[in-house]
C-alpha cells in the first residue's frame, strides 16, 4: 500500500474523512427498514416503498453536483455538506409512527440529495491532486476504505442496539433506534473536522472553483538511496 499517498493532505482528507462519514451512511440502511418494521410495524414492503425515496433523491442531485462545486468549492460545500447530511441522519431519530408520511419522505428525499452530492465530492477530491503516476496506487486505498467503513456503520449500528437492549433488559424498542440514529448522525458530523483542515483552494482544479488552471500532486521524493 503507498502509504506515502497519505502525505497530500487533500488525499488524506478524502479518504480519512470521507471514510468517517461513511461509517454513519452506512449504518442508514441497516436502521432504518428495522426501524420502520419493528418500530413502527410496518411490512417489508412498505417499508421498502418509504426508503426508497432516497435513492431517488440521490440520482437527482447528480445533474447539478457539478455546479454547487464549481460554486462553492469543495473545501465549503464538505465541511456544510457533511454536517447537513448528518443531520437528516439524526431526524430519521425523530420519526415516530404519528409522523405524517409525507414529512418522512420529503426529510428521505433531502438527505438522499445531500448524501450524493457528498459522495460525488469526495470521490472526486480523492484524486484531484494526485498525479497519473500515482492513480494506480490511489484508487486500491480509496476502494478499501469505503468498503470497510460501510461495514464498520453497519457493524456499529448493530452494536448500539445490541447494548442497547442489554441495558434495559428487553426486545428492540423505536428508543432503541432513536439513539442509534443520533450516534450514527455525530460519527458522520466529525467528518466535517477533516475537511476543514483543508486549504481554500483544495481541488479548485478539478471543481472549477477559484483561479487554479492545474492541480496540485505530491513533490517526487528523492532518488532511492540518497
Amino acid at each position: 500500500m503507498a502509504l506515502e499517498l497519505f502525505r497530500n493532505q487533500v488525499f488524506r482528507s478524502s479518504v480519512l474523512g470521507g471514510g468517517l462519514f461513511r461509517i454513519g451512511i452506512g449504518a442508514v440502511p441497516f436502521l432504518l427498514p428495522l426501524m420502520f418494521q419493528i418500530g413502527f410495524g410496518l411490512t417489508p414492503f412498505q417499508s421498502g416503498m418509504i426508503t426508497f425515496v432516497a435513492a431517488v433523491g440521490a440520482i437527482g442531485m447528480k445533474f447539478v453536483t457539478a455546479l454547487i462545486f464549481r460554486v462553492a468549492g469543495f473545501r465549503r460545500v464538505l465541511i456544510f455538506g457533511s454536517l447537513i447530511a448528518a443531520a437528516s441522519i439524526a431526524i430519521n431519530g425523530l420519526f415516530t409512527p404519528d409522523t405524517r408520511y409525507v414529512l418522512i419522505l420529503a426529510a428521505l428525499l433531502v438527505g438522499g440529495f445531500i448524501r450524493s452530492m457528498f459522495f460525488t465530492g469526495i470521490n472526486a477530491l480523492a484524486y484531484a491532486e494526485i498525479s497519473t503516476a500515482d492513480t494506480s496506487k490511489a484508487t486500491p486505498i480509496a476502494a478499501v476504505f469505503q468498503q470497510l467503513s460501510i461495514a464498520l456503520g453497519v457493524a456499529l449500528a448493530g452494536g448500539i442496539l445490541e447494548v442497547s437492549t442489554t441495558i434495559h433488559g428487553g426486545p428492540l424498542t423505536l428508543s432503541d433506534f432513536h439513539i442509534a440514529f443520533f450516534i450514527v448522525a455525530a460519527v458522520s458530523a466529525a467528518a466535517s473536522l477533516s475537511f476543514m483542515r483543508l486549504a481554500p483552494d483544495a481541488g479548485n482544479a478539478v471543481s472549477g472553483y477559484g483561479g487554479l488552471t492545474a492541480p496540485k500532486t505530491l513533490k517526487a521524493g528523492p532518488p532511492a538511496g540518497q
